[in-house]
């Protein structure tokens, strides 16, 4: 009995000692919150800014996670609105990253937009420059003179701006306009008389002029040097010495000190030539050219191979690096009349001065009607441009004293046809006064007999003149120039 009353006790003290049971620790709902306005995102290949619209009730933290997409430094982010810029996708695929929103005091808590660009439809072109440091302009200059090309060529004409056949140093005048109504796509122009001893001419103050005329409507400026020797004191003809250029390669020389100076004068004239906006004017600067031929003092009678390759460095070491000329693209331009048959693509590579030193492929042409001779070199010429990927084009052409009625679609348009060439550009139309006995001229003028014709060129679509040029000196979309 007694033992039957101790369990009785036992089970009371063990009921008394357990009491209610201890409720549960409340764990509080989390109330955080963050939604987009869209969490994906879809922008176009080009450089484009955009938003993100967050509705958050925390501090949150932004990570981007690609390098393609930056915050927008023009815009001031807040909490509601993030402000981002996706750069130009420069390739043919799509890409696609994600920005992430996370707690600042929980980098777990997190949610992520999804941002994807479209793919680039062109894919780039990188065309190399002899000047690494050329101005903008420039580099824009090369990147559409291989673009301009798809297009068609533009037509040229020497000293088109300056004289005519019966006019002289009048603004606005043309003999190219007089006939069609449109000035050349390209303005070929002398920069000889700025450096030898004809620098105090005051035909250089006309030549600013009209290379200014030229670039406020958007052509393109083509140089070339006649340069006299600086030797001998004789004109660029003058090619009785073998030693002129020897001499300007070593150091000491009188020769060598007085061409510095002829270059001095023509960086100074560069570094001086801007436009109404004050930029500089890109020239494509075509020096010692036609040096296939042995009529120069640089040419090919009086210099060896190894001798013309070191003097065209030579001189664009001297303007760009030491003079600081940095608007000029320089082009070389061998002589091509004839048909050359399996030699035509070394004539085209004479004395090639190397690859890095070239930036527009020339060449001089005055085949006449020899209409096979040239259709056979521009097919190389454009060969060639491919190949080294550099534009290209005929930086002179004509025939003297022409009278064909149809010269310009048979013996221009004909030969040229569909080639990916940047312009063709004739030599000029010497300003004769009343003169008929002097038939030097290369190009229409007003009562020139091809007249017609030449109207009917301008009307080609592959033919370009000053109102069909696109903006030649801003870079195309897809063009980089290293």
């Amino acid at each position: 009995m007694n033992t039957i009353l101790s369990l009785f006790a036992l089970v009371g003290v063990l009921v008394s000692s357990c009491g209610k049971p201890e409720p549960d620790p409340v764990v509080p709902s989390d109330t955080r919150h963050m939604s987009f306005a869209k969490d994906a995102v879809e922008v176009g290949y080009a450089e484009t800014g955009f938003s993100v619209s967050v509705d958050a009730n925390f501090d949150y933290s932004v990570d981007i996670q690609a390098d393609w997409i930056v915050a927008d430094p023009a815009r001031t982010s807040t909490s509601s609105t993030q402000y981002f810029i996706a750069l130009a996708n420069e390739t043919t695929s799509s890409r696609l990253a994600k920005i992430r929103f996370a707690d600042k005091k929980d980098r777990y808590f997190a949610k992520d937009v999804t941002v994807t660009q479209a793919a680039n439809p062109v894919e780039k072109v990188t065309l190399k420059i002899v000047d690494k440091d050329a101005t903008d302009e420039t580099k824009a200059l090369l990147a559409n003179l291989w673009a301009i090309a798809d297009k068609g060529w533009m037509f040229g004409h020497h000293d088109d701006l300056w004289y005519g056949r019966y006019w002289y140093d009048e603004a606005g005048n043309s003999d190219t306009k007089a006939v069609c109504g449109d000035y050349p796509g390209v303005f070929s122009v002398d920069f000889a008389e700025i450096m030898d001893d004809r620098h105090g001419s005051s035909a250089n103050a006309i030549r600013r002029r009209v290379i200014l005329e030229a670039r406020e409507r958007g052509e393109v400026i083509l140089a070339c040097i006649h340069i006299n020797n600086p030797k001998t004191g004789g004109d660029s003809w003058d090619n009785s010495s073998k030693d002129v250029v020897k001499e300007i390669l070593t150091a000491g020389t009188a020769t060598r000190t007085k061409y510095l100076t002829w270059l001095d004068r023509c960086a100074d004239f560069a570094n001086n030539l801007k436009d109404s906006r004050g930029k500089l004017i890109p020239v494509i600067f075509r020096m010692y050219h036609e040096h296939t031929q042995g009529w120069s003092w640089w040419g090919s009678s009086c210099t060896t191979a190894s001798e013309f390759v070191e003097f065209w460095q030579f001189t664009v070491k001297y303007l760009r690096d030491t003079k600081g000329v940095h608007n000029f693209l320089y082009a070389v331009s061998p002589q091509m009349d004839a048909n050359y048959g399996d030699g035509t693509k070394d004539r085209l590579l004479f004395r090639w001065p190397g690859d890095d030193w070239v930036d527009f492929i020339g060449m001089d042409c005055y085949h006449g009607t020899n209409d096979d001779a040239f259709q056979s070199n521009v097919k190389a010429l454009e060969a060639l441009s491919l190949e080294k990927k550099k534009p290209c084009g005929v930086t002179e052409d004509g025939k003297e004293s022409f009278t064909e009625t149809d010269f310009w679609t048979r013996h221009v348009v004909a030969p040229v046809g569909d080639r990916r060439i940047s312009l063709v550009t004739m030599w000029r139309n010497k300003y004769v006064g009343n003169n008929e006995s002097d038939k030097h001229y290369y190009s229409v003028y007003p009562g020139h007999p091809s007249e017609d014709d030449f109207r009917k060129m301008y009307n080609e679509p592959r033919s370009l003149f000053s109102r069909d040029l696109p903006d030649m000196y801003t870079l195309p979309e897809g063009y980089e120039i290293k």
